[in-house]
């Protein structure tokens, strides 16, 4: 059952440099990356689409095109916003394959319960810019973070909620999975959820994350 007034966007839109290739196109599992992304988005009962990406990946969902593409996941980001009328935002790059659904459950709820701008969560002590789940409120003030030429993502979140009179509201990962507020399908440690897929060497770290837990 998709969720009312949230919508969920993958990141879709870096070059693959270290990759070698498509990093979207990349399998894992038997599956591609930008497959990983969506599904977790659909098992948190969002409707998922893809920013940042080139057309050729809208057989896997709708594409929303940027109108000014090479200005990084902040320009995604706003695109995003720009073609939604949903109140709330989930964003997901497709880096991160390991993550589960539960976190992305529980990252909403919080910001539709608390009003929270923004809400990212934290492992081992450090903020992590995603998955971010962002009050359309906030599009104006990252749009004006981009076209100032500010495109670090955390640095904008944080540039936004404050201007809306809020921190960027961070949640520990490993509290969470402590009480049992969201869990692993498959067991997976927290720390491993965070695994970028980024390069070929991180290709193989994550197969073997996952070896044992489908053997």
């Amino acid at each position: 059952m998709n969720r009312p007034d949230a919508a969920g966007f993958v990141l879709a839109g870096g070059r693959s440099s270290r990759m070698g290739h498509d990093k979207a196109l990349v399998r894992l599992a038997g599956q591609p990356l930008v497959v990983h992304a969506l599904g977790a988005l659909r098992e948190a009962g969002l409707t998922a689409s893809i920013t940042g990406g080139n057309s050729s990946l809208s057989a896997f969902a709708p594409v929303v095109e940027d109108s000014e593409p090479g200005l990084g996941p902040l320009g995604g980001i706003c695109a995003a916003l720009a073609s939604t009328s949903m109140r709330w935002a989930v964003f997901l790059p497709l880096d991160l394959p390991l993550l589960p659904a539960s976190l992305v459950v529980y990252l909403l709820d919080y910001a539709q319960i608390t009003g929270a701008a923004i809400t990212v969560p934290s492992v081992n002590g450090y903020a992590q810019s995603f998955p971010a789940v962002v009050d359309r409120a906030a599009s104006p003030l990252l749009r004006a973070e981009l076209e100032a030429g500010h495109r670090g993502c955390f640095s904008a979140f944080q540039a936004a909620a404050a201007s809306l009179g809020q921190s960027v509201t961070v949640l520990a990962v490993e509290l969470l999975v402590q009480s049992g507020r969201i869990s692993h399908p498959e067991s997976l440690p927290a720390a491993r959820w965070f695994l970028n897929v980024n390069a070929p060497a991180d290709l193989r770290l994550a197969t073997a994350c996952r070896a044992p837990l489908i053997a």
